[in-house]
Formats: C-alpha cells, structure tokens, sequence
C-alpha cells in the first residue's frame, strides 16, 4: 500500500505536442543560426556576384523611389542652350567672318583676295586650300596621293636630311641638303632626334629604315617612293624639296588639305600655286570615280574663316 501511495503523489508533467511542419521551421532556424552562409569561390554563387546584385536591387529600388508616376522627375532650371558656332569664336574671328557673304561662291582671284582680307592672325599666315573629293579612300585606286613643286615656292625654310653613302652624302650637302650622313643618322634615330622636315634615301639603303617606321610614319617623315623621297638621284630631290616641293594625300574623310604659301607672296603669286596644284590634282582623278570628281572647294587662312570657291576641276 506504500508504494501504490507514492506513485500517485507523483506530479504529473504534460508533454506539448509539436506538429510536422513546427518541426521542420525550427530545424531550418537552427541550421541558419549555426551554419554560416556559402559562396563558391567565382560565379553566379560567389560572394562578389551576390554583393552586385544586392547593390543593383538597391540602386533599382532608389531609381523607382525618384520617379512619379512612372515617370523620371525633371531637373529644376532653365534649359542649357548652345550658341552658334560663330559665337565661341574669337572677336577677331567673328568681324573678319561679316565679309565672306553666305551662299555665294567666289572665282579663284576674289577668294584669295578675300583671303588676305580675313586674316585674323598677326604673323604671316599660309593660304590653305581644302578640298572634299568624291573618292572613296579605303580603295586602293581612289587614295589620291601626289607631289608637286609649287612655282613660288611654300615660303617654309625645309631641313633636307639625307641617308645615303658617305660620297652620296656629300654630293647631296653640295646641293643644299641640311644634314647628310651614313650610320651616324641611325644612331640619332635611335635617340629619336627628327630635326629635320624632309628624309630622302636610296633605294638601297630603305631597308635599314624599317624599323624606324613607327617613328617616322605617323610624323610624315617615312621616304616613300611616290612622294619622290626615295631615289638614286639624291641631288635632284634635295633641289625639289628646298624648291617647295609638296605633298598631298586624301584624308578618310575623303579630304584633300594643302598649304599653297604665304600670304606675304600676294596675290598673283598665290593664285600661280593654287593653280598648279589644282592643275595637279585634276591629273589624279581616278577612271573609277563615277560623277564629279570634287565635291567643294574652299580656301582659307591659317585660323581664318572658310571661303567656298567655284568648282573648276570637274
């Protein structure tokens, strides 16, 4: 009887029932509690990927929160406008621009007279000749390219350098070139010393210049046998060059840019050069070139405005 007393004096302790998914929501707590978040090392799964993607949520959700009704908020302020082009030029620029009148084309003699006239600058300027053809450059038979010794010269003092072989050498010096060497002008190529305008060379002694091509090329300063800067005839070509011998050659724009002289030669000696090179240009025209070979034709002075001139080389 004592022990049957003692066992209902027990407390009794109530289990609570758990159900299923109590269960399965707990164990997950737990795991995340005590498992810390994995990242692969690169990917969709890496720790950089997921702080992108967060920061993009979080920009996209700043982006929504400026808007009003779906639309982009406008900026407070009065428009930004843009003057005319005429108006950022200088004020020199601007009154020398009144006397050229719009739309109208002026013959050879007037533009260059006009060009003198709009010449804004205080040092003698060089008259340009700006020419857009109807080529196309990428085509090996439309990449216009020549030479020519204008009649009155460039009014440039041009440092003549010639690589040659010493009796060469000296033979081109006679004839008025600056500087005349053997290997000693490779030595200052490679110290990438260019003093000088014009490179003139033997055909023979090309091949040593080749690997200063990248030094030379994009400088204009590569010889070049269709600019007639690489030749036997040394002595010839120095003679040309100090003469005002030039070059000229199609930009990808499909523009043709030229100094024609100084403006201190007047008038009647510019319009001799203008003339020549247009007559030299015109012999260039390509037999591929369907229609007119030049689309416009312009002059000016150096920083002075555009004169549009008739087209005569059609």
């Amino acid at each position: 009887m004592a022990k049957k007393a003692a066992k209902t004096d027990e407390k009794i302790v109530e289990t609570p029932i758990i159900t299923p998914e109590e269960a399965e929501a707990s164990a997950g707590e737990n795991s995340a509690e005590e498992t810390p978040e994995q990242f692969t090392k690169s990917g969709k799964k890496s720790k950089k990927h997921t702080e992108e993607v967060k920061a993009e949520e979080e920009r996209q959700a700043r982006k929504i929160e400026n808007t009003a009704d779906g639309e982009p908020k406008k900026r407070a302020g009065a428009k930004p406008t843009t003057r005319p082009k005429i108006e950022r030029r200088g004020k020199k620029y601007q009154e020398v621009a009144k006397k050229v009148e719009k739309g109208k084309l002026y013959d050879l003699k007037s533009a260059i007279k006009l060009a003198l006239e709009t010449c804004p600058t205080s040092f003698d300027a060089t008259l340009e000749a700006h020419i857009r053809l109807n080529v196309d450059p990428r085509l090996a038979d439309q990449n216009i390219r020549g030479v020519l010794v204008l009649p009155n010269g460039t009014g440039k003092t041009i440092r003549v350098a010639v690589f040659a072989p010493l009796d060469i050498a000296k033979k081109a010096l006679a004839a008025g070139a600056d500087i005349a060497e053997d290997e000693d002008l490779l030595t200052k190529l490679d110290k990438q010393q260019l003093d000088f305008d014009v490179l003139i060379t033997t055909p023979a002694y090309m091949a040593k210049l080749g690997k200063y091509a990248r030094l030379l090329g994009p400088k204009g300063l590569m010889p070049n046998p269709k600019s007639g800067t690489v030749t036997n005839d040394i002595e010839k070509a120095v003679k040309e060059a100090k003469a005002g011998k030039v070059e000229y050659r199609v930009d990808k724009q499909s523009i043709v840019h030229i100094g024609l002289g100084k403006l201190s030669f007047g008038t009647d000696k510019l319009e001799e050069n203008t003339t020549a090179f247009f007559d030299g240009l015109k012999s260039n025209k390509p037999a591929s070139v369907k229609g007119p070979f030049v689309k416009s034709l312009h002059l000016s002075t150096t920083m002075g405005p555009g004169i549009p001139v008739e087209n005569t080389l059609n």
